[in-house]
């Protein structure tokens, strides 16, 4: 028979063990704080830290609120509440909304009545082709209202983007596909470290886009843990890819993206923060352009996520 001693000390381990139904913790909010910069202390996204909240996803938190940050199964379940409905064609939800003080998807645009793509592509002073191939659309596309769609960054507002944006969100067919899963940090850096990226700032970049969620799609037609989108996904396959990736895995999602870094980075000399903001604004634009301000928050917001993943 076990001693009364031992059985006390094992149902009090127990008893720290088990789950509590409310494993959250207050936080204050201090001077200068955001939403963003309370998720990223707790190792979380920001789209976490609001679902849990109630709160939206841009908005801002004032000096002396009170936010409960919760656990991981606490913020998993926040994420599967506030989720989107599947669209009739099964396509997951789209998130339409960035993480707030993260830079919204440069140029994110939901089709309105009146747009068509060669129209779209004209006003952005781009070939419709261009246009189409980087969406994962032919150019005789007839685009649905609610259409999610990448323009070119810094394009000009589209005609018709003064009418109200539509509710529903149609999610272009093309790969890569997002489909349910998260991807753990570790597993992001150990792909990309595989296909020549630097592991921490590959991590950070999935962080910051997707919170390593790869049933995400941006309202900039980007998608799964990389956010990539569907021409980028083409192009990568084509010209980096050594093998055959698979529209529908995370894992490869990951890859696709890290290949791309990995090429940012060899045509930038090896420089993270130009490598990064390629990734979110496009190189060529980056070198005719210069970096647009919220260009430059997403690369502050990446190199400071990369120091929490070893870099």
């Amino acid at each position: 028979m076990r001693p009364v001693r031992y059985i006390v000390l094992a149902a009090f381990a127990a008893l720290l063990a088990a789950p509590t139904a409310n494993a959250h913790v207050l936080h204050t909010v201090e001077p200068g704080e955001t939403l963003w910069w309370i998720a990223a202390q707790s190792n979380l996204t920001t789209r976490t830290l609001a679902a849990y909240n109630g709160l939206p996803e841009d908005g801002n938190v004032v000096r002396g609120a009170t936010i409960k940050i919760p656990s991981v199964p606490e913020g998993a379940a926040a994420l599967r509440g506030a989720a989107a409905p599947a669209g009739a064609g099964g396509a997951p939800g789209v998130s339409s909304a960035p993480s707030a003080g993260a830079p919204r998807p440069q140029g994110a645009y939901v089709v309105r009545p009146g747009d068509t793509l060669s129209g779209l592509a004209q006003g952005a002073g781009v070939p419709v082709a261009q246009m189409g191939y980087m969406n994962g659309l032919a150019p005789s596309t007839r685009l649905l209202i609610g259409t999610v769609l990448k323009l070119p960054a810094g394009a000009p507002a589209p005609a018709h983007a003064s009418a109200p944006a539509p509710a529903k969100r149609v999610v272009p067919a093309a790969s890569p596909v997002p489909t349910p899963g998260v991807v753990t940090s570790d597993r992001v850096k150990q792909i990309a470290g595989q296909h020549g990226a630097p592991a921490s700032l590959a991590a950070a970049i999935a962080w910051q886009e997707s919170g390593n969620n790869n049933a995400m799609v941006s309202s900039a037609n980007a998608r799964g843990v990389m956010q990539v989108m569907p021409g980028t996904w083409d192009w990568v396959q084509n010209n980096l890819a050594r093998a055959k990736l698979n529209p529908a895995s995370a894992d490869d999602n990951v890859r696709a993206g890290s290949l791309y870094l990995a090429n940012l980075l060899r045509e930038t000399n090896g420089d993270p923060a130009l490598a990064a903001a390629g990734y979110y604004q496009g190189l060529s634009s980056v070198r005719s352009r210069g970096m647009f301000d919220d260009t430059k928050r997403y690369v502050d917001n990446v190199l400071a996520l990369r120091g929490r993943f070893g870099g």
